[in-house]
C-alpha cells in the first residue's frame, strides 16, 4: 500500500534532539557541488538513549574516506562524554560515490560527527513519533540482469551491457520508503528518518563532490517541512542502481532523481500519525564465514577467457571495412551490394556474382560481430578476475576463516531498524522484513562497519558483480538472517 502510516505504542516520556555537521573535504583543487553532512538523531525515553547518525559517505570504514578506527573512536567518545552506550549508536553511510577524496581528515570526521551528536543531546525536547512507509519504483532498477543461460550480468561502467537478445529479465527491487516521523508537541516536524534501498552513483555534471540524490531528497524534505532535519538511512541497495545510470544521451545529474524520491517521501509522511513511544536496543556479534572458492572461480574464468581468445581467429575484416559493409546490409538486406537492377541484370545473363559476394560479406560481418561480443565478454572477465584476486588477498591477509561483525536492532515504538555492515542485496533485505513480527521493519545496510557485498546464496552460481566483489561464503546469508531474527526477538 502506498503511503500508509500508524500510531506507535502509547507510552510517555520520549524526548528527541537533532544535530548536524559539515564533513566535506576542503582545500586547493577540491570542487564541491553540495555539502556532505553527518546528521544525528538522539532519542531518550527516560530509560534508554540511542543515537542514530546518517553520514554522507561511501562506507563506515573498509573503503572510501572513513577509516576503520572511526566507529570505535566515535562510539567511545560518545559513551564517555554524552552517556550514550556505544552499543546504542548506529552509524549509517549513504554510499554516495566519490569523485575522489570527499570528506575532511580522519580526526575532523570524529570531531565533527561527535559535535552533531552533542548538538542533538543538548537540544532534547518532548516529542511524539510515528512510523509509516512510502513507495517509489520509477528511479531504480536491479542492476544485475538475468540472462537466458541462467547467469547474471551487472550493469556497470566498468564493462559493457550484455547483448539484448541474451537478457531474460530483471531482478527484484524494494520500492518501499521506510519512514519515521518525529514531531514536536506542537505538531511541527523535528526530524524525518527515511530508509530506501538504492545505489547513489549518478553524481552531478562536472564530477564535483555531492551527497548525490539522497542529499537532494533530504533538501526537498527539509524545505517542505521548514526546520526539520531529514536523515537518510541506506537500505538493502547492493544490487540496485539508477534507471538512468548508463544513459549516454544526457549529462549525469542526480538532482531530478532526488527530487522524485523526496516528493514521494513527503507524500507518505503526510499520512503518518504520531504518538508516544518507548525504546529498546539489542546488539549481537556474529562471525560470518569467508569464501574459499576464489581459486576455482578464477580458474573457470581463465578457461572461458582462453576459449574466447581462440574464437577470434580467422577474422577477415577490420573496423574500417566492417562498418560500410554492415551499413549497406542494414540499409537494404535484399540488395546490399548495389541497386536491384544490377541483380536483375545478372539473373538475366545467368550470373550470380553479386549474390556470392553478399554471402561472403554477410559471413564476414557475422564473424566480426561475434568478435565484438567476445571482446565485451573478455572485458568483463578481466574485471572479474582482478576482483576475485583482490578479495582472495583480503581473506588471506586476515588469517581467519570468518569475519567478526555485528547486527544491531533499535526499536522505536513499533518501528524497528536492523543493521548490517554489508552491501546487502535486495532479496536479503526483503527476507528480513518478511520475517519480522513488526509491521515497520527497515534494514539499514552499510551500517556500523563495512564488509563489502552480501548477496543471497542463490546468487552465487549466477556470477554477477556483487558475487564477484563478495568475500563471504554463501552460508553467510542464513547466519545473518537467523541473527537478525534473534536480535529483533530481543527487542
Amino acid at each position: 500500500m502506498k503511503g500508509t502510516g500508524s500510531h506507535v505504542q502509547d507510552r510517555q516520556g520520549l524526548r528527541a534532539g537533532v544535530g548536524r555537521a559539515d564533513i566535506t573535504a576542503s582545500g586547493d583543487g577540491v570542487r564541491v557541488h553540495d555539502p556532505l553532512y553527518a546528521k544525528a538523531l538522539v532519542l531518550d525515553d527516560g530509560r534508554t538513549r540511542v543515537a542514530i547518525i546518517a553520514m554522507d559517505a561511501v562506507a563506515i570504514g573498509g573503503i572510501g574516506d572513513v577509516s576503520d578506527d572511526f566507529l570505535p573512536r566515535l562510539r567511545a567518545r560518545i559513551e564517555a562524554k554524552l552517556s550514550i552506550p556505544g552499543d546504542n549508536v548506529l552509524v549509517n553511510a549513504s554510499h554516495t560515490h566519490p569523485p575522489g577524496r570527499m570528506l575532511c581528515d580522519d580526526d575532523e570526521q570524529v570531531e565533527r560527527t561527535f559535535d552533531a551528536v552533542r548538538q542533538a543531546v543538548e537540544s532534547l525536547e518532548p516529542v511524539t513519533v510515528g512510523a509509516g512507509r512510502g513507495y517509489e519504483d520509477r528511479i531504480m532498477i536491479n542492476r544485475t540482469l538475468r540472462l537466458r543461460d541462467g547467469s547474471g550480468w551487472t550493469i556497470r561502467h566498468a564493462n559493457p551491457c550484455p547483448p539484448d537478445d541474451e537478457v531474460a529479465g530483471l531482478g527484484p527491487v524494494d520500492p518501499e520508503i521506510g519512514l519515521l516521523r518525529v514531531d514536536r508537541l506542537d505538531g511541527r516536524a523535528l526530524a524525518v528518518l527515511y530508509n530506501f534501498a538504492c545505489h547513489p552513483l549518478l553524481g552531478v555534471p562536472g564530477g564535483a563532490i555531492t551527497a548525490n540524490f539522497p542529499g537532494f531528497a533530504s533538501a526537498v524534505i527539509e524545505a517542505a517541512l521548514g526546520g526539520a532535519t531529514a536523515l537518510f538511512l541506506q537500505g538493502a541497495g547492493g544490487d540496485v542502481t539508477e534507471v538512468l545510470y548508463k544513459d549516454a544521451n544526457r549529462p549525469r545529474d542526480a538532482r531530478p532523481v532526488g527530487v522524485v524520491l523526496g516528493l514521494s517521501a513527503l507524500r507518505a509522511l503526510s499520512q503518518v500519525q504520531t504518538g508516544a513511544a518507548d525504546l529498546a536496543v539489542a546488539r549481537q556479534e556474529v562471525r560470518l564465514p569467508r569464501r574459499t572458492d576464489s581459486d576455482a572461480r578464477i580458474a573457470e574464468l581463465r578457461r572461458e577467457q582462453e576459449e574466447l581468445l581462440a574464437s577470434l581467429r580467422f577474422t577477415s575484416l577490420n573496423f574500417r571495412a566492417f562498418l560500410p559493409l554492415y551499413l549497406k546490409c542494414a540499409l537494404n538486406p535484399e540488395y546490399p551490394a548495389d541497386y536491384s537492377y544490377r541483380y536483375l541484370h545478372e539473373a538475366s545473363i545467368g550470373s550470380h556474382d553479386l549474390q556470392a559476394l553478399d554471402e561472403e560479406n554477410r559471413g564476414n560481418i557475422a564473424k566480426y560481430l561475434s568478435n565484438i561480443r567476445a571482446m565485451e565478454r573478455l572485458a568483463r572477465i578481466q574485471d572479474r578476475i582482478a576482483t576475485y584476486e583482490r578479495h582472495r588477498e583480503i581473506n588471506r591477509a586476515s588469517g581467519e576463516d570468518t569475519v567478526l561483525t555485528e547486527v544491531q536492532g533499535i526499536r522505536i515504538g513499533d518501528c524497528v531498524l536492523v543493521t548490517s555492515p554489508a552491501e546487502v542485496l535486495v532479496e536479503v533485505g526483503l527476507n528480513i522484513k518478511r520475517q519480522s513480527p513488526y509491521e515497520y521493519t527497515f534494514l539499514a545496510a552499510f551500517s556500523n562497519g563495512y564488509i563489502h557485498y552480501g548477496p543471497p546464496a542463490s546468487d552465487y552460481p549466477r556470477g554477477g558483480y556483487e558475487v564477484t566483489e563478495c568475500f563471504l561464503a554463501p552460508e553467510w546469508q542464513e547466519i545473518f538472517e537467523r541473527t537478525a531474527r534473534e536480535v529483533i526477538a530481543r527487542l
